[in-house]
């Protein structure tokens, strides 16, 4: 395995922020676990797995036709389902409303976990998520975990929803936001939280560079 360092933590904590930076700023490849998880919930969506219940059964069967791969488009890295561009389609809310739910079926963190840990096993790897230190790589030195108040998150939520052309109010990502702290704290399989060794850190009160500064004194030191 090469060298992995993982950042997990609440939704909106500036995770993948801060993971892209130090990323470029090393020369690691930078992995978004959880665009693997909003991509197999694209997925579900799109065939109609995903109503009032779950298609567990239709789901399953198909998970051996899910191909998830990161590409460079533009200088900017884009989440490809099958070939197919679906890095807009999966920031909507349609998937972040589903996606703790997909994320809950243990076959299906067991499917993306072992992906994960292919890719940490031929690259120098940054990777973001929330159970990076603690189950994917819990070996790992280097391990973060990025907090922030529910309030500021469903901010942050907001205007990347709002930068994706979605008209959503405020109060509904916040419910959003409380919504998926709930299912990640409470789910049976992986549950979010702190490995025993992370760095905590904060980011409610600091700049995305004051919080990139700190993290790589952290790394370096």
């Amino acid at each position: 395995m090469k060298k992995i360092i993982a950042i997990d933590g609440h939704a909106a904590t500036g995770k993948s922020t801060q993971a892209k930076k130090i990323a470029k700023y090393l020369g690691y490849k930078y992995i978004d676990s959880g665009a693997m998880y909003r991509a197999v919930t694209h997925y579900c969506l799109i065939n109609g797995w995903i109503n009032k219940l779950i298609n567990l059964n239709s789901i399953l069967e198909n998970l051996k036709n899910i191909d998830i791969q990161f590409k460079t488009l533009n200088n900017f890295q884009i989440t490809t389902l099958n070939g197919n561009d679906v890095e807009g389609y999966i920031r909507k809310m349609d998937v972040a409303k589903n996606v703790s739910k997909i994320a809950a079926i243990p076959e299906i963190r067991s499917f993306l976990v072992e992906k994960q840990r292919q890719i940490g096993l031929k690259n120098n790897v940054v990777m973001d998520g929330r159970d990076i230190g603690t189950v994917v790589f819990p070996e790992t030195e280097n391990k973060f975990f990025l907090t922030a108040s529910i309030e500021v998150r469903a901010e942050r939520r907001h205007e990347e929803l709002k930068l994706n052309n979605e008209s959503i109010d405020f109060s509904t990502v916040l419910e959003n936001v409380k919504s998926r702290d709930l299912d990640d704290t409470s789910r049976l399989t992986s549950p979010l939280e702190p490995a025993e060794d992370a760095i905590i850190v904060d980011t409610s009160n600091y700049s995305v560079n004051e919080v990139f500064d700190k993290l790589i004194s952290l790394i370096k030191g």
